[in-house]
């Protein structure tokens, strides 16, 4: 948990969640919060299997996911491609549209382009944001050409790719998946109607709908474009699909989170025990799924 990225703190909310829960299922936990020493640090702990609760890059990108390929300790979540694939709004979206999956209309710029003038054929408003960055960091919405700049500015201070995409007026549903189980819709309505980082993580007077009102035939194309999103982009163990659905039903893919929030407030362990999955539960699952079929590990031995 933890590591450098700018979810660093959110990072550390949701390593903390895991390893109380998984204490409190008398497993054996070590919490590293991630920097240079991890090899020597997965060494010396004898860590048998990784519970990766990083977010963003360094940790959610594919990175770590690959040096823990190389140690061969398992780990929970995505494996190294799927990871990357997904941090990268950008390529994500070139793998959901070959798929045929809806996302919303957009381009991805390059810094070299940032002096560009905006696209004349999205319409406004749009939402401009960084290729690798997550919780709506750096993200904007560009209601004219005045604003232009200001956001891409913004985005750039975040990485060298920026994706400029129509918005999606509507409203926010997040599906999770793990493995083969789906988990019931979460709508998310947000102060203003823009989930940023304050509205996810602050004090804004955000509202959760648990199970999300869908009718039977958009709960049918969401769990659909879910399941075809996660098998697309090569996904295993817990993820999260973020969609808009616009006024006129049509759903549309935001992106797909490889390393899903776990605090008391994210939308996962919401959805999961709208399903009957209580969070310790939840936790145990998505390690299990982490470990070879023949694999175990250890848990302390219950005191008499």
């Amino acid at each position: 948990m933890g590591g450098q990225s700018a979810e660093r703190e959110i990072s550390l909310k949701t390593g903390r969640s895991i390893s109380e829960s998984l204490c409190r299922r008398r497993y054996t936990v070590v919490p590293i919060d991630v920097d240079a020493t991890l090899p020597q640090q997965l060494r010396a702990k004898k860590v048998s299997v990784a519970f990766l609760a990083l977010h963003g890059l360094g940790g959610e990108d594919g990175t770590v996911q690959g040096l823990l390929e190389i140690m061969k300790i398992p780990y929970t979540g995505s494996d190294v491609g799927a990871s990357a694939v997904c941090m990268d709004k950008g390529l994500t979206r070139v793998v959901l549209q070959a798929a045929g999956i809806p996302v919303p209309v957009g381009k991805t710029y390059q810094v070299s382009q940032a002096s560009l003038h905006p696209p004349t054929n999205f319409g406004w408003p749009v939402v401009v944001k960084p290729c690798m960055e997550g919780s709506s960091i750096g993200v904007s919405i560009v209601k004219n050409p005045s604003g232009w700049k200001t956001a891409m500015d913004k985005a750039f201070r975040h990485g060298r790719q920026a994706v400029v995409e129509k918005f999606i007026p509507g409203r926010e549903v997040a599906i999770g998946v793990l493995d083969e189980i789906i988990f019931p819709g979460v709508e998310v309505i947000a102060p203003g109607g823009f989930y940023d980082f304050t509205a996810k993580y602050g004090k804004a007077a955000t509202r959760y709908l648990c199970p999300a009102p869908l009718t039977s035939r958009l709960e049918r194309l969401l769990k659909e474009y879910s399941i075809a999103a996660y098998q697309a982009l090569g996904c295993r163990g817990a993820a999260r699909v973020d969609f808009r659905i616009h006024p006129n039903g049509r759903p549309y893919v935001l992106e797909l989170n490889t390393i899903p929030g776990m605090t008391e407030r994210s939308l996962l362990p919401m959805a999961a025990a709208q399903k009957g999955l209580p969070y310790d539960d939840l936790v145990e699952a998505m390690l299990k799924a982490a470990l070879p079929k023949s694999g175990n590990v250890s848990r302390r031995k219950k005191k008499k």
